[in-house]
């Protein structure tokens, strides 16, 4: 006999669907890392503006033995540490892409890659041009990042309008991206090192690697390892974010089971389900019955087995990541008090300026002229079905900077405030200017057809015409 649920719990159902539909959306967390930043620079310009600040510059720590083994400010946990997860998640899926993904083959990695280096080129070297010395210069990497959430949250609610191939183009741009943008904190924005607790580190990496090569798939290990491999990469001076993709490059990509050995056991499972439940002497209820208790585990372990660590990892994290960590993180950083800003003045300042022009123009001119030169010379081709009018969309929307240009800043900053204000100020305008002047341009290029080459077979390069906003064809 088949259970029919309870009105209240189907009422409840129907009360939670529409949440439910929503977390579930890609663009679910653009629109909740967009209404946290609104909220933030709003409530930032009221009287209570101050509180933020004052709530993040608590002190939390962690104590051993009645000492203070680990004190950090609410927006040092936020930053370094809550931001690990962040960089865990990055460091997941860009492994996800260089096995099965876009970057997983020369041909399909080439084009994304130029793209990328030179989307981290162009802004940063405009930056520099204009602070060449100096306390500012150190925020040349700022407008180096692409803000993956909002840049791919805005062609997701575009997608009727553009090519697929758009879609995955930007995401593996967007994670070469956020690979460069790691190995710039790592060799650029790293303190004075303490070598004893930097070596501390690499033992921990060797052991999470001999973990992997073991075969151990249990989480656990991973967790607690990875954890030991944040806090000595913070004692080091080492950025501690840079243990999150550490620790992701190390989590086993295989699971302990094929498909084919599940779909054995699936059948053995479900046999073993009917004999239980056909049996006169048993309830078939698993709280009654322990044959059917026992057969409802072996069947969740079996789903489990199938499953490789990192998927199971990166499919948990993931929720946390976009509905707490980046918002709580725009929330301790993303708020500019209008009042302290000198009007107009301040978009004239060589730090906002620079990252302005360095994210808009920037990575526009990096990005698209980058392509078209690989393109030309043979080294890519443009992925089936996008044009040079896309991929001119996508530049514009990689300007989108936000989280990892906000992060950076506070790294190339820590010691001065007024700067990483401007730099917050140029960040954000960029980000807003990036995501109107790209949203309007995918929009307007949905109805055109591009004229990729990746066929089935076929390498030649499309060498359509360089010109954004040109149609498509042989020059």
């Amino acid at each position: 006999m088949d259970l029919k649920p309870y009105p209240l719990e189907t009422l409840f159902g129907r009360i939670m669907s529409p949440f439910e539909r929503f977390l579930k959306q890609t663009t679910a967390g653009g629109i909740v890392l967009i209404g946290t930043t609104v909220f933030t620079i709003l409530f930032a310009n009221t009287p209570w503006g101050g509180w933020i600040h004052h709530l993040f510059e608590q002190t939390a720590g962690i104590t051993a033995g009645g000492e203070v083994f680990l004190s950090l400010t609410l927006h040092q946990w936020v930053n370094e540490g809550l931001m690990a997860l962040f960089f865990l998640l990055v460091g997941l899926e860009l492994k996800r892409e260089f096995l099965v993904g876009e970057l997983s083959s020369p041909k399909d990695a080439a084009l994304p890659i130029v793209a990328a280096a030179g989307g981290m080129a162009v802004p940063a070297l405009i930056y520099f041009m204009l602070n060449p010395a100096g306390p500012a210069a150190a925020g040349w990497g700022i407008p180096m990042a692409t803000d993956i959430a909002f840049a791919v949250g805005i062609l997701v609610l575009l997608a009727w309008r553009v090519p697929r191939n758009v879609i995955i183009f930007l995401t593996a741009l967007a994670i070469v991206d956020d690979l460069g943008a790691v190995l710039v904190i790592a060799l650029f924005y790293t303190q004075a090192i303490d070598w004893v607790s930097l070596g501390s580190a690499v033992v921990m990496l060797l052991f999470l690697t001999m973990l992997n090569r073991g075969g151990i798939r249990h989480p656990l290990p991973y967790v607690l390892a990875g954890i030991l491999l944040w806090v000595f990469l913070l004692k080091s001076g080492v950025h501690a974010t840079i243990g999150g993709v550490l620790l992701a490059f190390t989590i086993p990509a295989k699971p302990a089971h094929t498909p084919e050995q599940f779909d054995r056991s699936l059948e053995e499972l479900k046999d073993a389900f009917h004999a239980e439940t056909c049996d006169p002497e048993s309830s078939g209820n698993p709280l009654s019955s322990l044959r059917m208790a026992t057969l409802a585990e072996a069947l969740e372990k079996e789903a489990i087995a199938v499953q490789s660590p990192q998927q199971r990892i990166e499919h948990t994290l993931a929720p946390w990541v976009t509905f707490g960590v980046i918002p709580l993180f725009a929330f301790a950083n993303a708020g500019v008090d209008f009042s302290a800003i000198e009007g107009w003045e301040a978009l004239a300042d060589p730090v906002t300026l620079g990252v302005v022009l360095g994210l808009v123009l920037g990575k526009f001119s990096g990005i698209s002229g980058a392509s078209w030169l690989a393109v030309r010379a043979g080294l890519a081709v443009l992925p089936r079905g996008v044009g040079w009018i896309h991929l001119c969309g996508v530049s514009w929307l990689a300007g989108i900077g936000f989280t990892m240009s906000l992060f950076i800043s506070q790294l190339a900053f820590p010691a001065d405030p007024s700067l990483a204000e401007k730099a917050k100020l140029g960040i954000l305008s960029a980000s807003l200017v990036a995501a109107v002047i790209g949203s309007a341009w995918m929009y307007l290029a949905g109805g055109t057809k591009g004229k990729g080459s990746r066929h089935p077979g076929s390498t030649a390069p499309d060498t359509g015409s360089a010109a954004c906003g040109g149609t498509n064809g042989t020059s």
